[in-house]
């Protein structure tokens, strides 16, 4: 008996041992499960955050892309005193028509603000036509022999070109529309009708302009200042149902090519 109580009492440690070992070993596991699981979990949190940013890249990429809210603004505010509108798609060959000076490819913005300093901008084709602004160009007020003869040279080569001015500060203003070197239709007013010719259109009756025949003073209900400001206020108006409105135009509209500013010296065709 007391042999067989000294074998037992040898042997429980080592059961004991054993039963320690295997608890151990299962310890050890479940820590190397637990640690696979949040190594797989920061795996996947981390590829989720990598495709995020680059979902949230592209977004920004093409709200980038989109028109700001400064390019969807009119090109102009306000319609330039003078300008021409001319059925051609090289703008090469209008600079080379008005034998423009010191040429040299910009921006419309750039080409705009030297408008205002007194030089010529001829834009890159707009739905078929170029727009030629500037001071440049001739006034009738000034001339309107010569606005005429201008206009017809130009339409010899290009076909059909238009011809607009508009002064707020005087109400002066005039339109021109000629094709194959005829004019088709010409009013200009300066103090009084300078120039009259052909039918008047249905786009100036649309717009309600009074033209006044040589010598006619207007009737007593239309004040001549009130009618005159109100036709000088519509030039751009009757601009963009013949051809363009440059105080309509926005960057929707207007292509990506570099228009031509230079200095314009004009000699009068005969």
């Amino acid at each position: 008996m007391l042999a067989w109580m000294d074998d037992s009492l040898v042997q429980t440690p080592a059961f004991r041992n054993e039963d320690l070992i295997a608890w151990l070993l299962i310890a050890l596991l479940s820590l190397v499960f637990v640690l696979g699981a949040v190594c797989v979990f920061l795996v996947l949190q981390l590829r989720r955050s990598i495709r995020w940013q680059k979902s949230n890249a592209k977004l920004v990429e093409k709200k980038s892309a989109l028109p700001s809210v400064r390019q969807l603004r009119p090109v102009l505010y306000e319609a330039p005193h003078r300008w021409l509108a001319i059925k051609f798609e090289y703008p090469q060959a209008v600079q080379a028509a008005l034998d423009l000076h010191r040429p040299m490819p910009c921006s419309w913005e750039q080409g705009l603000a030297g408008v205002r300093e007194d030089k010529m901008f001829i834009s890159p084709p707009v739905k078929g036509w170029i727009l030629v602004i500037g001071s440049g160009l001739p006034d009738p007020a000034d001339d309107v022999d010569f606005v005429f003869r201008f206009v017809l040279h130009l339409s010899r080569t290009f076909g059909e070109v238009q011809y607009f001015c508009a002064n707020r500060a005087t109400n002066s203003h005039a339109w021109v529309r000629a094709e194959s070197a005829r004019i088709i239709r010409a009013y200009a007013w300066a103090g009084s009708t300078i120039w009259n010719q052909g039918d008047v259109t249905d786009e100036e009756r649309e717009l309600e302009l009074r033209c006044f025949a040589y010598g006619e003073a207007p009737p007593p209900s239309f004040p001549p200042t009130q009618t005159h400001r109100l036709n000088a206020e519509k030039v751009s108006r009757l601009a963009g149902r013949w051809s363009l409105d440059p105080t309509a135009l926005d960057a929707r509209a207007i292509p990506p090519h570099p228009g031509i500013a230079g200095e314009f010296y004009f000699n009068k065709p005969h």
